[in-house]
């Protein structure tokens, strides 16, 4: 299945449904297995900088694995940035996954980009690519469920070709009783041309707890970034907390 093919695919599946995790089902004598991910959400953040000026979001998410781990995907979602006419983000995802002592890791790239976004004489690009890198690792041995996890992204030329663009970030999850889980993830976010891109760096986290029933998963979490009101893309309220709520259905 090509690129194309699959990001089309997932933003319609995420037109259609309101869910957050996959079901998976495999392909027979090709060694595939394919995962879809639609999604409804309060707004679309973005390490903790709304993507739909505080709006809800839409999104679908299509992941097909091989045997061998290598994997190809694609993400869609509404998107809304404010001076711009980009209405849609559809990204494309490339890599390999695989499990070592314990450890499971997945590095690949992604390529961000907004079908339909025309930028003007002197305004600069939204579309950027990141090589990817992450990790998680369930801790042995504990009363409850804990996984540790972590990434690293870099991007040549961050979003509006704003230079070199550095973003880490840790993470854990605790599973509890009564089909409950509780995570939480920090982050950290460096990029070469601030002016450029808007912001100074800066950091995010956010705490969540979701809850599974029946074929849905509920989530509600709290974001935050550490950038105020004036350093927020010229004085924007989308680096705000919030609170959000996610609907999720496996299928």
């Amino acid at each position: 299945m090509t690129t194309r093919i699959a990001a089309a695919a997932a933003f319609a599946l995420g037109l259609t449904f309101a869910a957050g995790t996959a079901g998976a089902f495999e392909l027979e004598g090709a060694g595939l297995t394919v995962g879809v991910t639609p999604t409804v959400s309060s707004d679309y953040l973005f390490r903790g900088v709304s993507q739909t000026r505080n709006r809800p979001a839409v999104q679908g998410t299509i992941d097909i694995q091989h045997t061998t781990g290598l994997y190809v995907g694609a993400f869609a979602s509404n998107v809304a940035f404010l001076g711009t006419n980009a209405r849609q983000e559809i990204d494309a995802l490339a890599g390999w996954r695989t499990t070592f002592a314990g450890v499971s890791l997945d590095v690949g790239g992604i390529a961000y980009t907004y079908p339909g976004y025309e930028h003007g004489l002197g305004a600069y690009d939204l579309q950027y690519f990141e090589l990817a890198a992450k990790a998680s690792y369930e801790i042995p041995n504990l009363p409850v469920p804990v996984k540790v996890l972590g990434a690293f992204n870099w991007s040549p030329n961050y979003q509006l070709e704003s230079g070199d663009g550095f973003y880490v970030e840790g993470g854990v999850e605790i599973g509890l009783p009564y089909d409950l889980t509780l995570g939480s993830r920090a982050g950290y976010q460096w990029i070469q041309n601030n002016a450029r891109w808007g912001s100074p760096d800066f950091a995010n986290w956010n705490v969540t707890l979701s809850y599974k029933f029946s074929d849905f998963v509920l989530t509600a979490g709290y974001y935050d970034t550490n950038l105020n009101k004036r350093e927020c893309f010229g004085g924007q309220k989308i680096c705000d907390a919030r609170a959000m709520v996610f609907l999720s259905r496996t299928f």
